[in-house]
Order: C-alpha cells, then sequence, then structure tokens
C-alpha cells in the first residue's frame, strides 16, 4: 500500500502521525508541501477529555474559562474537559518524533498542482512530475466547497505588556464588549503568562460579506478592548494575525475514486464554532483504522444530521439577527460547568441533553430550526 499526503499542514501531518503509530506497517508515505505556510507562527486550541496524541507538545492548559456576556462576567469550570493550546513548531516537532519510528516516511518539498484518479490508484503532479500513490490524501485542492452560510473574520494581536495585564490561568472564549457593527462581535483572549497574550476579534459575518475584513475597524476594536477592558498601557503588538474563513454546514463530498479530502477541505471546521483541531484529529484516527482493518480509507462515521441542522440554523439566526449571538452564548454558558455545552459541540449528545440545553435559548434560534427543517 502507497500513500501520498498532499500538504504538511495541521490535517497531513496529523494523518501522518496517526498512520506512523500505528502498530501494523502502511506505506510507503510521502508528505508533500510546498512551504509556504510555515507552521512556526501556527497555534491550535481545542477542548477535550484525554490529551490524545499531541498531549506531551500542549504548551498550555486550563481548567475554566472565562465569559463575559449580556453585562455578566462568569468563570466557568470545564468539567472532565481540558482547554489546550499547541503551538505549530512544538506540533512539528511531535510529528517528526513519531514519524522517526517509520523509516518508510518521506517528506517532499513541492507544490501540489493536480491530484487525479490513475487506474486503480490516484496520482498527484508535483512540480511537474507524476508521483503514483494507492491512496492519496487532499489537503491542497480539494472538493468543491459548498457556499458560505457565513464567514469567521478574525484578526489576532499578539501582545506583550511592561507589567501583568492577563491571568495567566483562564483564558477569555469570549466577551461581547466590542462593537457590533459588522455582524455579531466578540474577543478571545488566550493568555501566555501574566505580560503576554494572543488578543483576538472574531466576527461571524454574513455570506454577502465574501469575507471581505476591514482591519482598521478590527485594530480600532482592539485598540479599544486593550486598553478599555484589559487596560493595557504601553503595551507592544509583537506580531498580528488573521483570518477568512468560509463556514457551511452542509457536507462535503470528500470521496474521488482513490483520492480523499483531509482537513478544512474536507468540511472538518465545526460551523458552528470555527474551530477543527479535535476534528481533524477523530478523523485522522478514523482514517488510519479504516486503512489497517479494510485496507481502504472509507469506513468513516457518518456526520449526524440533526447537528448540521443546529449548526445551519446558528448560521442562519446570527446572519439576520447578529445580536442574538449573544444572547445564545450567555444562555448556553450561564451555569457552573460548560460539559454539557462542550459535550454538545463534539455532536456527543442524547435528544434529552440537548433538550435541556436549547430550553433556555432565545425563540430566534427555534424559528431558523423550523426554516432550516422545512
Amino acid at each position: 500500500m502507497t500513500i501520498l499526503i498532499a500538504g504538511g499542514g495541521l490535517s497531513g501531518l496529523s494523518l501522518t502521525a496517526r498512520l506512523a503509530a500505528r502498530p501494523e506497517p502502511m506505506g510507503p508515505i510521502v508528505v508533500v508541501d510546498d512551504g509556504r505556510r510555515p507552521l512556526a507562527t501556527a497555534g491550535w486550541a481545542s477542548w477535550s477529555v484525554e490529551p490524545g496524541l499531541f498531549g506531551e507538545a500542549v504548551s498550555r492548559t486550563f481548567d475554566r474559562f472565562h465569559v463575559h456576556a449580556e453585562g455578566h462576567d462568569r468563570h466557568v469550570d470545564l468539567g472532565r474537559y481540558r482547554y489546550r493550546y499547541l503551538r505549530g513548531d512544538d506540533f512539528a516537532a511531535a510529528v517528526t518524533r513519531i514519524a522517526a519510528r517509520r523509516p518508510d516516511i518521506r517528506f517532499l518539498t513541492g507544490r501540489v498542482t493536480a491530484i487525479r484518479q490513475a487506474g486503480s490508484g490516484a496520482e498527484a503532479i508535483v512540480d511537474g512530475r507524476v508521483h503514483h500513490a494507492d491512496w492519496v490524501f487532499d489537503s491542497v485542492l480539494g472538493p468543491a466547497r459548498p457556499k458560505a452560510a457565513a464567514w469567521l473574520i478574525f484578526r489576532g494581536w499578539h501582545v506583550r505588556t511592561p507589567e501583568p495585564a492577563f491571568d495567566p490561568a483562564v483564558p477569555t472564549f469570549f466577551d461581547f464588549r466590542t462593537p457590533q457593527r459588522r455582524g455579531a462581535s466578540f474577543v478571545y483572549v488566550l493568555p501566555r503568562g501574566p505580560q503576554e497574550a494572543l488578543v483576538e476579534h472574531t466576527t461571524f459575518a454574513p455570506p454577502e460579506s465574501r469575507g471581505v475584513a476591514r482591519p482598521q475597524e478590527q485594530r480600532a476594536a482592539l485598540r479599544e478592548y486593550s486598553s478599555a477592558i484589559l487596560k493595557i498601557r504601553n503595551g507592544v503588538v509583537a506580531r498580528e494575525e488573521s483570518a477568512s474563513i468560509p463556514l457551511s454546514a452542509a457536507a462535503v463530498d470528500r470521496r474521488r475514486g482513490s483520492i480523499l479530502a483531509i482537513g478544512t477541505k474536507a468540511g472538518m471546521v465545526k460551523a458552528s464554532t470555527g474551530y477543527a483541531f479535535a476534528r481533524i484529529q477523530a478523523d485522522s484516527v478514523a482514517i488510519a483504522e479504516s486503512l489497517a482493518t479494510h485496507g481502504h480509507p472509507f469506513d468513516l462515521p457518518e456526520p449526524k444530521a440533526r447537528h448540521r441542522l443546529f449548526d445551519a440554523a446558528l448560521l442562519d439566526m446570527i446572519t439576520r439577527h447578529p445580536a442574538q449571538l449573544e444572547r445564545v452564548f450567555s444562555a448556553l454558558f450561564d451555569r457552573v460547568s460548560a460539559e454539557p455545552v462542550l459535550r454538545f459541540l463534539d455532536e456527543e449528545t442524547s435528544f434529552t441533553q440537548e433538550a435541556k440545553l436549547f430550553a433556555a435559548l432565545p425563540p430566534s434560534l427555534y424559528t431558523a430550526l423550523a426554516r432550516r427543517h422545512r
């Protein structure tokens, strides 16, 4: 069995590590990446019960959140969950260590320009050369993506301060004390110490925005929040990052013969949250298990239709009525423990558990659900 993984980002390297960690041989494996997006500046936060394959590489772990909505400040315990932050360079180093167990894994620098079926296998065109494999996992080109139902637009500042300004034990999961002019917006704060944090402005924008960011407005919002809420004086922005992510609850047709889309190209971004790390890990585990058990990568869990409906309804509601997002988040996290909410976002809840969560949510969400269910 020969495997080619197109793309050496989060999804490509996660799958590489999962395949390398299997006890049975699977390969040879070639990982192709053009190097245009170095992992050194990347990072991912996620919640999970267990630390997982990359647990030892995690740089920050939290057991509670700070949230602010509808004028109320809360510290919410995470129950069995932990919120973990993994830096890109630590992730890459962990993958390198795991892959070193397998001499048949090769990393190739090159640009993938085409991926196509070829007989009983597939082939990728890398810098004009043809590379054949039994299976190709594609995080670079991917299938046609569903039309965006909304956009997640964020801009983050990596801030350093001369004096302590952050609680290093508690991230701010969301704080709605920021202008709401362009869509439902909040600020997220991930501390890396008392004098260093990522301060990020996030907006759920309607589909007609096409993901077009307004940098000056976002920077003004970050300056205002840093000054008025965090009380930062003389802080330094060491680095800025930004992105616009299309959100859709529609299923992606990710299989093309011997080619399988992975990562964001496979719809792994959770439409209602914008998080993808944990979903990519679960998908990578399932792909590796399917290859080992069946000799093909297609025995994967089917997406749950009702959770796609929930995601679609939430996107519908917040693009039509942006102010409702603050009400939804306030109701969901108005509890001692966030564990039921995180379990719901992980799509691991029952109908009864979901009914209890939904009981306090605004009627506009039910209207959106009804509209989507027609």
